[in-house]
């Protein structure tokens, strides 16, 4: 059975987002996923993250050299590999109201159950690119075979928890743990199916 990756970037206290959206803190997206992207050949987004994902990615395909939405950065090369990548593979949104994509490789599925399906079926590893709500919901039926986690060494005090919608404890096992040059820590788990039973 194909396995489900989530992979994110967080800080400290476990945001990904600052209290009013705030990416600010996220220096690139390429770090340092590009070991994951051999290993795929399915994306999977959730409503909320998809608009901002889309407009991200099809900024740098059509200028490499912009400034870019959200970091107002430059792409890194990396990023222009993803971004590359990305237009090249099947990417799902699972969503109950969006209406239509405009991206070529993207398409809706309305049921969670759908997912469940895809992943029965052959191929490689799907990554579950977020966000939140999307991971956590994955996390509550099962579905999530291993996170990988950038860590930053940041605390923002408040914002959007990565793991605010999960609705039981699991107990996860460490695969990798590795420094970053950045001062950041990578950080690689397996989800087991078994939950965590309280004593």
């Amino acid at each position: 059975m194909r396995k489900i990756i989530s992979a994110m970037q967080v800080t400290l206290d476990g945001f990904i987002e600052g209290p009013n959206g705030e990416l600010d803190w996220v220096e690139t997206w390429d770090d340092p996923y590009d070991d994951l992207y051999s290993q795929i050949d399915t994306c999977i987004l959730g409503r909320g993250m998809y608009p901002g994902y889309q407009q991200y990615w099809c900024a740098i395909l059509a200028d490499p050299n912009g400034i870019l939405p959200f970091t107002g950065k430059v792409a890194s090369k990396h990023e222009v590999e993803y971004a590359h990548f990305a237009d090249k593979t099947p990417h799902i949104v699972l969503s109950k109201t969006l209406d239509k994509v405009d991206w070529q490789t993207t398409r809706i599925v309305r049921d969670i159950d759908e997912i469940r399906k895809l992943k029965q079926q052959s191929g490689k590893d799907i990554y579950a690119v977020g966000g939140a709500t999307l991971v956590s919901s994955l996390m509550n039926l099962g579905l999530i075979d291993e996170i990988r986690l950038v860590v930053h060494p940041l605390i923002l005090g408040g914002g959007k928890a990565l793991f605010k919608d999960v609705a039981e404890r699991h107990a996860l096992t460490l695969l990798e743990s590795r420094p970053l040059k950045s001062g950041k820590v990578s950080l690689n788990y397996s989800v087991p199916n078994v939950r965590y039973e309280k004593t």
